[in-house]
């Protein structure tokens, strides 16, 4: 109620609220209020934040406050009603909050005020705690997600050894009679004589599990070429 005793010129009512308590420096807090202005004067409604800081040490207290980020609305009439729906304080570069030291304690509250001219502010404020870790909204669903993949895979690290084997020989794996079984067997050529004429794979089967030959600059077989003879044109 704007006014003294018998001289009043209306009320003026404030309701505010923020979606929630913790916040991160850089972030944005969205506030909703409504302020009613049923007295004669021009009022104008304002939000900040405030940094209290507390000293404790050798039975003294020593307590300092500022603010560290405000904004203002709107000049209301009389009679005029003005909503905020979601209007934004940006939070400045602060200290973390502290709150479990014995000796410093550093507070934040939101405080959404209205300035009247000749009276006193009409206050409302909202206690905030300033953190490190951004909220991103799902935090315990995640959590609760992270935790039962944990479980559903644990079974995994008691099969795995502890340093990786190489892979088995294919003719340890795989016996002579079970290759053959599975090989297709070739028609001969109608033309094949004797020994001279095998199947296809007969050459395959005789060196799959042999490494190739190793390069050597010197021929391993030199009675097999032939000697070589001058040649001399006369033109």
């Amino acid at each position: 109620m704007v006014g003294c005793w018998l001289f009043t010129s209306g009320p003026v009512s404030l309701s505010a609220k923020i979606e929630r308590k913790g916040y991160c420096n850089g972030e944005a807090i969205p506030i909703y209020a409504e302020i009613e202005n049923c007295s004669s004067r021009l009022i104008v409604p304002k939000a900040a934040i405030f940094q209290t800081q507390t000293y404790l040490g050798s039975g003294k207290t020593k307590t300092f406050r500022h603010m560290v980020a405000n904004v203002r609305g709107n000049h209301i009439a009389s009679g005029s009603t003005d909503i905020w729906n979601g209007k934004t304080l940006k939070i400045p570069p602060v200290t973390p909050s502290i709150l479990d030291c014995c000796i410093i304690r550093v507070d934040y509250s939101l405080a959404v005020y209205i300035h009247i001219p000749g009276a006193k502010k009409l206050m409302l404020e909202l206690p905030l705690v300033i953190g490190t870790i951004p909220y991103n909204g799902f935090g315990s669903r995640n959590s609760s997600i992270a935790s039962q993949f944990s479980m559903d895979v644990s079974w995994l690290t008691l099969t795995l050894p502890e340093q990786p084997e190489a892979p088995p020989n294919y003719a340890d794996v795989v016996s002579e009679e079970e290759f053959s079984r599975h090989i297709p067997p070739y028609p001969q050529p109608p033309d094949c004589e004797g020994e001279a004429c095998y199947p296809m794979f007969a050459c395959i089967h005789e060196f799959r599990f042999q490494p190739p030959p190793l390069y050597s600059e010197v021929d391993p077989h030199p009675g097999d070429i032939e000697e070589t003879q001058p040649v001399s044109f006369i033109l």
